[in-house]
């Protein structure tokens, strides 16, 4: 790819809430594109999901997978259904095969509070919080997805794994992450978040974290157990930098750091491997408010915002990396308006979230860090 090459981005917008959150992300995208200049896409889209599996078959159909593996990076809205579920009664789920299938080995899961929004933690030094969860995405105990037994009707298994293969480069990706944001002014520390006490896999975890953490002098390497860490998101988060922790481990904590936002409406989120990575906000389809225009956009934009980063990151090109600090400027800007979406008991939906986040992408005296 070359300057001012547009970039071509796989769009899948799922089912539910994931197309009314979609359209206000490519929107905002463009619009940030515009206000940089040199900067395009070309988005494709496609369809796929638990609607696509009930009314095809399939959930994720072979057209969709080859556009996005041809994509510079793919765009996804949330996907599933309660009630569409496989003959094995497990739930559609078509963005862990994208995981699986391209190798996205890093859930990048941001925890960062927005202007003016209700205080979730009494504490005044909560008000300002800005860490990251990195999720192992690929294995850890989410190998056994598909692969559980069940034994006599008496037994149920599910085996964990981790392997060196997929942890030396999570490890360098979370290390390289600190080291970029210590230069923004960040901590530039990396912790470990294990069972290392106790399991023999996440003992073999912490000592490649150990061996990957002496290529990153500059960038402090600590350990903590995963108990302890949930406490600490609680307790103390604005101590927090960068945690790295396996899947399932990850999942959870990814969860509790939306809920330090305000909600899963506000949780942006990249999967990231070696040459793809996947975008999408951390919240589902939501059923219940679905085709209501009631959806929280913030998430699948700042989502966008982060596929910004990356592709500047990726190609090389500084104008993709300006949009990003754009984009999450004018979602600043217009929740310090006041901005108060329904999921937090407010009454701006959809459209007016996007209506003020344009609005202040618009102005000229846009401050970005």
């Amino acid at each position: 790819m070359t300057t001012n090459d547009a970039f071509q981005i796989a769009v899948l917008p799922g089912d539910g809430i994931g197309h009314e959150v979609m359209a206000p992300c490519i929107e905002i995208l463009n619009a940030a594109a515009a206000q940089v200049g040199g900067l395009s896409f070309r988005f494709e889209t496609h369809q796929a999901g638990a609607m696509h599996y009930r009314d095809h078959g399939v959930a994720l159909p072979a057209s969709a997978l080859e556009a996005a593996r041809k994509a510079d990076a793919i765009l996804l809205g949330a996907m599933g259904w309660p009630a569409i579920r496989y003959a094995d009664g497990t739930e559609i789920a078509p963005q862990l095969d994208l995981r699986f299938e391209f190798g996205l080995f890093a859930g990048v899961r941001p925890v960062r509070t927005l202007p003016s929004m209700p205080a979730i933690l009494a504490d005044r030094r909560a008000a300002h919080l800005d860490f990251v969860v990195i999720r192992e995405s690929t294995e850890g105990l989410f190998a056994s997805r598909g692969k559980g037994v069940v034994i006599d009707d008496r037994e149920a298994r599910d085996t964990m794994v981790i392997t060196r293969d997929v942890c030396e480069p999570l490890f360098d990706f979370s290390f390289k992450l600190a080291r970029q944001r210590k230069a923004r002014g960040g901590k530039g520390i990396v912790a470990c978040v294990d069972k290392a006490n106790v399991f023999t896999s996440f003992a073999f975890f912490r000592k490649i974290f150990d061996e990957r953490a002496s290529a990153f002098p500059d960038v402090r390497a600590d350990h903590a157990y995963i108990d302890a860490t949930a406490l600490d998101m609680v307790r103390r988060p604005w101590a927090l930098d960068v945690l790295v922790t396996e899947n399932m481990f990850g999942d959870i904590l990814s969860d509790l750091g939306a809920g330090l936002m305000g909600g899963m409406g506000f949780a942006p989120s990249a999967d990231i491997g070696a040459d793809h990575a996947v975008f999408q906000p951390c919240h589902g389809t939501a059923p219940d408010i679905a085709g209501q225009g009631k959806a929280n956009p913030t998430a699948m934009i700042l989502s966008g915002a982060m596929m910004l980063d990356w592709l500047g990151e990726k190609h090389g090109r500084p104008e993709a990396l300006q949009a990003a600090d754009l984009v999450r400027a004018a979602v600043d800007k217009a929740f310090a308006g006041g901005l108060k979406p329904y999921e937090i008991g407010g009454t701006d939906g959809t459209a007016d979230i996007t209506r003020r986040v344009i609005a202040a992408l618009d102005h000229k005296t846009l401050e970005v860090a």
